[in-house]
C-alpha cells in the first residue's frame, strides 16, 4: 500500500486498465512513500546525480516534491548522451523495496525517456556541489532548481496554508482587499505611486489615471476595517509595498503581509492571543509537513544561530509582555552601548528590540502602550495623561525584531475627528469617520510580514533568501 492518498487510489486504478495503459505517473513525494512494491509506475522530473556502473546505471531524480531525491536503477544500455545532470526525464518502470538504507523504495526503469537535455558545461549549478547562498544569488532564474531554494519554496507554501487554515479554522472571513489603491495608510511606510506610461511623460499636465493619486498597497488594514463592520472577523494575506531606498539585509519593495481585524473586542490581550496563537499554530504546522526542509535551513544556512532549540523554547513558552515604559527603563539600565540612545517618546530601533528579547530570556516579546505621538490616527487612545499612550502592540521575536504590529483601532467618533482635525486629514477620511457614525464596535487588528515570520522560524539572516524571486538582479529582470 502506498503512503500517499493519491499515489495509492492511482495504482489501484492501473490494475483494471489494459496493459498498454498502465504506467501511472507518481510524484516522487509519493514513491518514497509508498510502503509496498508497484508495477506500472511513471515517475517524471530533473536528474540531480548520474553514476554508470558495468552492470548498472544510477539516477537520482527529484520532481520538487521533495527534498528527497528517488534512486533509478537501470540497465546500463538505457543510457544515452543526453542523460546528464540537469536533464529532464520520464521514468516508467517498478518500484521495489531499496536495499539502500536511506530509503525503502526505489524504481526500477524499464524506459528512460529524456523530455529536455541540459549542458552541464554551461549550466551553473554542478552536480553533489552545495552551492552558497551568495552564488546563487548570481542566478534568480535557476536557483529553485538547488535544494536551498526548493526547500524554501515548500516550506513557504506550507506556512501559507497553514496561516489560512488558522483563520478559517478560527471563523475568519479571508478578504482580497485592493493592491492599487489610493489609501496611503497613514505612517505605514512610503509608498509607490502609479502612472500609467503617458503620465509620466506628461508629467507637466498631471491628469490621474484614477482621477486621484493611486499608490501600490503599503496595507490592506483600513479596507479590513470597512470589513469589519460587517464581519466580526476578517483577514486578508497578499502583497504590501513600501518604497524605502534601502538595500540592507533586512528591507524588500514586495513583501507578503498577513492581517486581521476582530470586532467587538476590547482587550488588547485578544489581539496579542491571535498572534500568539497564529505564530505557535503555524510553525509547528510547518515543522510537522517540512522536517527534512526546516532541518536543511537549521544545519546548513543557520547552524551558528542553534535556531532549532530557539525555536522549541518560542514554542512551548508563554510569551512575554511588558510596557513601552519598561522597555525603555531596561534599555536605559543596559550595559550595552546603542547606536540610538533609547529615550521615553522615541521609537524602539532594531538593536533595542533584539536587545529586549535577549533580556527576556530568548522567547517572543509583546511591547504594549506606546506613546500617543509615535502612533497613526486610528490607534485607540489610553487618556492616560500625562504620559499619552495609545493601545498598540509590536511583538518582537528573536533574531529578528519586529515581527507583528497591531493595536485596538479608535472606535469613538468625537476621539478620532478631534485627530483628524489636527493632522488635517478630516476631509481625506471622511469615508472612515462613517465607519463610526453607522453602528461602531470596539475592534482590533495587527499585520505580519510573512517574509519575517520565515526569517525567524528559518534561522535566515538576509530577508531576501526567504523570496522566490530577488527583484531588480543584475543578471535577470523578473
Amino acid at each position: 500500500m502506498l503512503g500517499a492518498r493519491g499515489g495509492w487510489q492511482a495504482l489501484r486504478r492501473c490494475a483494471s486498465l489494459p496493459r498498454a495503459q498502465r504506467a501511472v505517473r507518481l510524484r516522487v513525494r509519493e514513491a518514497l512513500r509508498a510502503q509496498e512494491p508497484a508495477g506500472g509506475v511513471k515517475v517524471q522530473g530533473w536528474v540531480r546525480s548520474v553514476r554508470s556502473q558495468k552492470e548498472v546505471l544510477f539516477l537520482h531524480i527529484n520532481d520538487g516534491s521533495s527534498l528527497e531525491n528517488l534512486q533509478v536503477v537501470a540497465d546500463p544500455s538505457l543510457e544515452n548522451r543526453d542523460l546528464t545532470f540537469g536533464s529532464a526525464v520520464e521514468v516508467q518502470g517498478k518500484l521495489v523495496k531499496s536495499p539502500h538504507r536511506m530509503q525503502d523504495m526505489e524504481l526500477k526503469a524499464e524506459t528512460i525517456h529524456v523530455v529536455g537535455s541540459c549542458d552541464t558545461w554551461s549550466f551553473p549549478l554542478k552536480m553533489k556541489e552545495r552551492h552558497p547562498l551568495e552564488y546563487i544569488r548570481q542566478f534568480p532564474h535557476l536557483r529553485c532548481r538547488s535544494n536551498t531554494l526548493s526547500s524554501l519554496l515548500r516550506i513557504r507554501s506550507e506556512a501559507t496554508a497553514a496561516i489560512h487554515s488558522f483563520f478559517q479554522d478560527n471563523g475568519y472571513v479571508h478578504i482580497h482587499t485592493p493592491i492599487i489603491t489610493s489609501n496611503d495608510c497613514e505612517g505605514a511606510g512610503e509608498l509607490f505611486q502609479i502612472e500609467t506610461s503617458h503620465e509620466a511623460r506628461e508629467s507637466a499636465e498631471k491628469t490621474h489615471f484614477f482621477n486621484v493619486p493611486a499608490f501600490l498597497t503599503v496595507s490592506g488594514q483600513l479596507h479590513l476595517e470597512v470589513m469589519a463592520g460587517a464581519f466580526t472577523h476578517v483577514f486578508t494575506f497578499g502583497p504590501t509595498f513600501r518604497a524605502e531606498n534601502s538595500q540592507s539585509r533586512r528591507h524588500l519593495a514586495e513583501f507578503y503581509m498577513v492581517e486581521a481585524e476582530l470586532s467587538f473586542t476590547e482587550s488588547l490581550q485578544d489581539i496579542m492571543q491571535v498572534m500568539e496563537d497564529l505564530f505557535k499554530t503555524a510553525t509547528n504546522t510547518v515543522l510537522s509537513k517540512c522536517p527534512h526542509d526546516v532541518g536543511l535551513f537549521h544545519k546548513y544556512i543557520a547552524p551558528a544561530q542553534k535556531t532549532k532549540d530557539r525555536l522549541e523554547q518560542m514554542l512551548k513558552n508563554k510569551f512575554v509582555t511588558i510596557s513601552y515604559n519598561e522597555a525603555v527603563e531596561i534599555l536605559k539600565q543596559a550595559s550595552q552601548t546603542f547606536t540610538f540612545k533609547p529615550e521615553w517618546g522615541c521609537d524602539l530601533r532594531t538593536e533595542h528590540e533584539k536587545y529586549l528579547v535577549k533580556h527576556c530570556g530568548e522567547v517572543p516579546v509583546f511591547v504594549i502602550n506606546y506613546p500617543y505621538n509615535l502612533k497613526p490616527f486610528y490607534m485607540r487612545d489610553n487618556e492616560d495623561e500625562p504620559q499619552h499612550t495609545v493601545a498598540a502592540v509590536d511583538l518582537l521575536v528573536p533574531g529578528i525584531g519586529e515581527l507583528c504590529g497591531g493595536s485596538l483601532r479608535e472606535e469613538r467618533l468625537p476621539f478620532l475627528e478631534s485627530r483628524l482635525q489636527r493632522l488635517g486629514l478630516a476631509d481625506a477620511y471622511q469615508w472612515y469617520l462613517d465607519l463610526r457614525k453607522f453602528g461602531s464596535v470596539p475592534h482590533g487588528g495587527f499585520g505580519m510580514g510573512f517574509e519575517r515570520y520565515l526569517q525567524c522560524i528559518l534561522g535566515a539572516d538576509n530577508i531576501k533568501d526567504v523570496i522566490p524571486f530577488p527583484r531588480f538582479s543584475h543578471s535577470c529582470l523578473l
